[in-house]
């Protein structure tokens, strides 16, 4: 448990370094680098608001990056390249545990349940999560929530993860689909839409289940940004996640084929009818949370998971983790 954690520390450690305040672009707008923990119609709120001018609405100009996993997002957040991170709380949770000084503060959630999909190598459509005891299940990078839910899930379903070649967390996040495309003793793998839909498409793999649906709700992503950086700039946070909240209504409002043209931009060379497969996915699993107020009960059910997983010494204090301050004023203010 202890290597889990110190592993990744040591990456988000590398340059802790004094905050920076939000600079103004040439355009006048106040300039956010917002850094996400993988490029995913699970996040399509925030692709709402980038393309449907909700952000230039707030006067805001959103400088987007790809971590490729939440120790890379967390990194950038604390190393000060980022000012805001899109990513598992887990990676928040850690920081508290190691006692940070300037630790980062979830202010907004985004996501309620697992987004990722269980992807096999043949049809089963009557899968049953018990049949997975003994076979190669590659889970996603050690200490993350995606190999976390899914070890949970597993685990409540009487199938052991204590063998690491089998619940194998050696792969990078962003390494996953290619691994699993070549490696042919693996024989199942998680995929987040739409990458999983066009995998389907092109006939080599099948969705065989939903993690999200299996493993009920946990605050899955979130928007976090360090305590200094908030402190000097909540005005700027609040117009933020405005802008992700009315992506949010938008959505819930329209078509998953009205929602697809939006989100178009953000997944090009996806077709149309691909995102809006995908939307539908999320949709049905009410993968989207109603609200970004993130509560007590469902953190503290994230940090049980983390706790069956081994990487959690010690719980992180909820009032000192989640601040849902703006949170809060939006709700009552969008009457969400």
């Amino acid at each position: 448990m202890k290597g889990k954690l110190t592993a990744f520390l040591t990456a988000v450690a590398v340059a802790l370094c004094p905050f920076m305040i939000t600079a103004c672009s040439g355009n006048g707008k106040t300039t956010v680098k917002l850094c996400e923990v993988t490029h995913s119609i699970f996040y399509a709120p925030l692709y709402i608001a980038i393309n449907n001018g909700y952000f230039d609405d707030e006067n805001i100009d959103i400088k987007l990056s790809n971590g490729g996993g939440a120790d890379k997002v967390m990194t950038s957040v604390i190393s000060g390249s980022s000012d805001i991170g899109l990513m598992g709380p887990e990676a928040t949770i850690y920081c508290h545990v190691e006692g940070q000084r300037d630790y980062p503060i979830i202010f907004g959630q985004l996501t309620r349940c697992d987004g990722s999909f269980l992807v096999g190598r043949n049809p089963e459509p009557d899968f049953d999560w018990a049949s997975l005891q003994g076979k190669h299940i590659l889970a996603g990078r050690a200490g993350g929530v995606p190999a976390m839910t899914l070890q949970w899930v597993l685990n409540q379903n009487g199938v052991s993860t204590d063998d690491t070649a089998l619940f194998d967390t050696s792969i990078a996040f962003d390494a996953m689909v290619g691994t699993f495309d070549t490696d042919m003793s693996i024989d199942y793998t998680t995929m987040f839409e739409p990458t999983a839909s066009e995998y389907v498409a092109l006939g080599k793999g099948y969705i065989v289940a939903s993690v999200g649906e299996a493993s009920g709700e946990v605050p899955y992503t979130a928007f976090s940004a360090q305590k200094s950086w908030l402190n000097k700039n909540k005005d700027t946070a609040k117009a933020f996640l405005r802008a992700v909240l009315k992506g949010y209504k938008y959505m819930t409002e329209n078509t998953p084929e009205t929602v697809a043209k939006a989100l178009a931009p953000s997944f090009v060379g996806t077709p149309e009818t691909s995102i809006a497969a995908s939307v539908k996915s999320y949709v049905a699993i009410n993968a989207l949370a109603s609200t970004p107020v993130m509560s007590k009960t469902s953190f503290d059910h994230l940090q049980e998971i983390m706790e069956n997983a081994g990487t959690l010494s010690s719980r992180a204090d909820y009032s000192l983790a989640v601040d849902n301050t703006i949170a809060q004023e939006l709700v009552k203010e969008l009457g969400l």
